[in-house]
């Protein structure tokens, strides 16, 4: 097979520095004699003497290299002095094959060649985590989901706290409202990737999520939380294409698969240490209907995409209402809230007030004409039950986007109320897990 020439030769892990007096975990890396340095702050008064941060740092150190490694792609990962154990280095390979599936397939570039080489095996003993009460963290981005996790979460266990990385007004409106505290954290990303395009590098989706999970995790050892809880729904497991019999996941760090494998790693150096999705069995319909319940969130709740860009100048101060996500967000909420409600929402007019987004709708619906977006967007099944119930609503009769799209779509499969109830596989345990869980 002829080498692709965009690829570099060999990605190096070259070591990752703890500042306690700084609150700096401080991971660096190298390409072909290029380096990159990412930064992770957390604050300096927390407890950077707790056993298990060193373990973690080191997860985050592993996870954190596949926004470096993916600017060439080379065939080769060097781990360099970092210890690593054999399923480590197994996991760290799946993490980068599956979590960079979107990036191979929009850049066409195969990465399944990947070796990873190097690595010591002294490790650390690992660190056991009970704490004597649950204080769980929560990463909270100020959507419907992570909303829904922190009212149902708080009941329980009211020494819950926030968890939060960079500082984004939507999210600050939205965590306001739940009063909790915040640990906060921030994250710098070498300057260079920012530059991609001007450098010539490889640029696409990274499985972010993962990264995120990771410096949870060293929050949580830091503030000394018992458990880290996502909120990841069952959709979110599900493939956006497939391709040669392979699906290719956009949401890969957040689905079961991920879950599984990261909390494996976890397991093998801070045992004990909780880490799951309290939406795991439920799917984006459940998510919506209990948000239709907390009237408080929905004037300051925030998911479009545009509100996050990475440039702070370039971010929308409210929802742009013409991305999929727009799309999304206004289908899956519209069987639970009136149509007024949702244009306030949206400014004044919904994405299902506007025919122009009528190709948005169709990729969410599974049209085969058209394709389901690479966003954290829920599945074809919800999407079309989404539409049956608002289609049925008294207060839609007559939208003409609704019903076109009726008229065009085959009835949902299966019986619509199976959405809302547990639908698969979790690792919610006990005292997280509701009453319907516990079988």
């Amino acid at each position: 097979m002829k080498r692709d020439d965009r690829r570099g030769g060999t990605f190096t892990y070259e070591g990752v520095d703890i500042s306690p007096a700084t609150g700096e975990i401080t991971s660096r890396y190298s390409l072909d004699g290029r380096s990159f340095q990412e930064v992770v702050q957390l604050p300096a008064e927390l407890d950077w003497d707790s056993p298990g941060v060193a373990a973690a740092a080191r997860i985050l150190f592993l996870l954190s290299g596949i926004s470096y490694y993916k600017t060439a792609a080379p065939p080769v990962i060097d781990l360099g002095d970092t210890p690593v154990t054999k399923d480590e280095i197994a996991f760290l390979r799946e993490f980068y094959l599956q979590g960079l599936g979107e990036f191979s397939y929009v850049n066409d570039l195969p990465i399944d060649d990947l070796q990873i080489v190097g690595g010591r095996t002294d490790l650390a003993e690992p660190v056991p985590w009970r704490l004597p009460e649950e204080r769980p963290l929560i990463p909270f981005g100020g959507g419907i989901d992570s909303v829904v996790v922190v009212e149902e979460t708080r009941q329980q266990f009211p020494d819950s706290s926030l968890f939060i990385v960079g500082r984004f007004d939507p999210i600050e409106d939205a965590a306001a409202v739940t009063g909790l505290p915040i640990v906060r954290a921030s994250r710098t990303l070498d300057p260079q990737v920012l530059r991609s395009r001007e450098l010539g590098f490889l640029n696409g989706h990274v499985p972010v999520t993962g990264v995120l999970s990771a410096i949870a995790v060293v929050a949580a050892v830091l503030d000394y939380r018992s458990a880290v809880i996502m909120s990841n729904e069952w959709s979110a497991s599900a493939p956006t294409i497939e391709v040669d019999g392979r699906g290719i996941n956009h949401q890969y760090s957040k689905s079961l698969d991920f879950e599984a494998a990261f909390r494996g790693l976890l397991d093998s150096v801070l045992p004990g240490f909780r880490y799951f999705s309290a939406l795991r069995p439920y799917s984006e319909l459940w998510v919506a209907e209990r948000f239709a319940g907390l009237p408080e969130y929905h004037p300051v709740f925030r998911s479009c995409n545009r509100a996050f860009h990475v440039d702070p100048a370039k971010r929308a101060s409210a929802w742009c209402g013409e991305c999929d996500k727009c799309a999304f967000i206004d289908l899956i909420l519209a069987p639970f809230l009136p149509a007024e409600q949702l244009r306030a929402v949206f400014g004044g007019r919904e994405p299902l007030d506007r025919t122009e987004m009528l190709p948005r709708f169709r990729g969410l619906l599974g049209d085969t004409a058209a394709t389901k977006p690479f966003e954290c967007v829920g599945d074809v099944g919800e999407c079309r039950v989404a539409l049956e119930l608002a289609a049925a609503r008294p207060d839609r009769a007559g939208n003409p986007v609704l019903a076109q799209l009726r008229a065009e779509q085959p009835a949902a499969p299966g019986p619509t109320n199976r959405y809302f109830a547990p639908m698969g596989e979790h690792f919610i345990e006990a005292p997280y897990a509701a009453d319907d869980l516990l079988v």
